[in-house]
């Protein structure tokens, strides 16, 4: 059985992560409110299944490496976005909050199997030379999920009851989303020749300055202090980012701005986030890994200082802008360095170590965060917080450099 083409593979997967991270990752906020009538639980009562599954997500992703280095990625997606219709069939049917809970321990995994790392890790190990081609064409439709939840989301809350909406949810994750999957990672994958030379717009996008690595091993990778470095570099700056998304309408309100206008800030994310994408896919290749590594990763903690320190509506959308660019590409960044510091053959497990630790961050940082705000002064002062938070993912990808070996 003859796999599809590179363009064909890509195309679908794309379609795959549109989908799977809107309904997987942006759709939870939507039913906050219809759930909250219904039962009359708490915000935090259900944030914290949310909570929960972004915990499960971390905890399987290892697994979840593990089993595509084995070649068994076309399962682990198929089977992946069955699982989240599965889930949200579950979530559809909830008549408390074990039930909940319940509900999104299955979609946690869910995550595991179908949001971006799998898709990276599959990509390269299919197309070894131009699996940068490729996570960069998933990551740009992607940025789009959040443009597509939200408004989704409203209709179908407007056709049917929460329920039936999360039912609907349910029934394109299992019979549009898992066969899309099959179909596209058919057949046998292509394997990386041990002396294959890499394309040439790999080779431009390094710049020269980054080799392709020889495989490493999970143990091997563990010795590396480059492993060390970047997994501190991507659990800081996930941290960061989570504890921003968290709180970014109090912040809003803490600097005495409506919802109305906060919104009309928040609503530039998504076309900040695709345009510095199309940047990339243009001007990318001119640059290398590391020095776009740098650049993007300084646009953290200099949007949440300008959003800790400004007040003006013109500096909040230059903070807007610099997030959206920064949040857009540093998901290419760390998609394309783990397989160029660490080779290819065991992608999936390395990559799933060091995400695991990063996503157990991201789930804990609205909390934490919470808890930073009882012990100062204000939003403020938790901004700068974080700004430093993301000034030390910048200085310990500076020091991360690629191992020799």
């Amino acid at each position: 059985m003859n796999p599809p083409s590179f363009r064909a593979t890509v195309t679908a997967l794309a379609a795959g992560q549109l989908v799977c991270w809107a309904a997987l990752y942006y759709s939870f906020s939507s039913f906050v409110l219809p759930m909250q009538r219904a039962f009359g639980w708490s915000k935090p009562q259900m944030m914290g299944a949310f909570t929960l599954g972004l915990a499960v997500w971390g905890g399987a992703t290892y697994v979840v490496g593990a089993a595509i280095d084995r070649g068994r990625g076309r399962a682990v997606m198929s089977y992946g976005a069955l699982l989240a219709g599965a889930g949200f069939l579950g979530w559809s049917q909830v008549n408390s909050l074990p039930a909940l809970y319940a509900a999104w321990a299955v979609l946690g995994a869910s995550m595991a199997m179908t949001l971006y790392e799998p898709a990276f890790n599959v990509l390269t190990k299919r197309f070894p030379q131009r699996y940068l081609q490729g996570i960069t064409a998933l990551t740009l439709v992607g940025g789009f999920a959040s443009t597509l939840s939200f408004p989704a989301s409203a209709g179908l809350l407007a056709l049917f009851d929460w329920r039936g909406a999360l039912a609907a949810i349910g029934g394109v994750l299992i019979f549009c989303v898992a066969p899309l999957h099959a179909w596209a990672l058919r057949g046998t994958p292509q394997r990386a020749a041990a002396s294959a030379p890499r394309d040439t717009a790999d080779a431009e996008a390094d710049g020269g300055d980054d080799q392709q690595a020889d495989d490493a091993t999970l143990h091997q990778a563990l010795r590396e202090p480059a492993f060390w470095l970047l997994t501190a570099t991507f659990t800081l700056y996930s941290f960061a980012e989570a504890a921003l998304w968290a709180h970014m309408m109090p912040a809003f309100m803490a600097k005495g701005r409506s919802e109305a206008q906060a919104l009309a800030v928040v609503v530039w994310f998504g076309p900040a986030q695709v345009a510095g994408r199309l940047a990339y896919v243009g001007f990318g290749r001119w640059v290398s890994r590391r020095k776009l590594g740098l650049m993007v990763l300084s646009g953290l903690p200099l949007s949440l200082a300008i959003f800790a320190l400004a007040d003006q509506t013109a500096a909040l959308l230059v903070f807007a802008a610099l997030f959206g660019v920064a949040n857009g590409l540093v998901t290419i960044v760390r998609g394309g360095l783990v397989p160029a510091y660490f080779g290819r053959e065991h992608v999936g497990r390395i990559s799933g170590a060091m995400s695991g630790i990063s996503l157990f961050a991201r789930a804990t940082a609205p909390l934490a965060t919470a808890w930073l705000l009882l012990a100062v002064a204000g939003y403020r002062e938790v901004l700068l917080v974080l700004a430093a938070v993301g000034l030390a993912a910048l200085v310990a990808f500076a020091l991360a450099k690629p191992p020799q070996r």
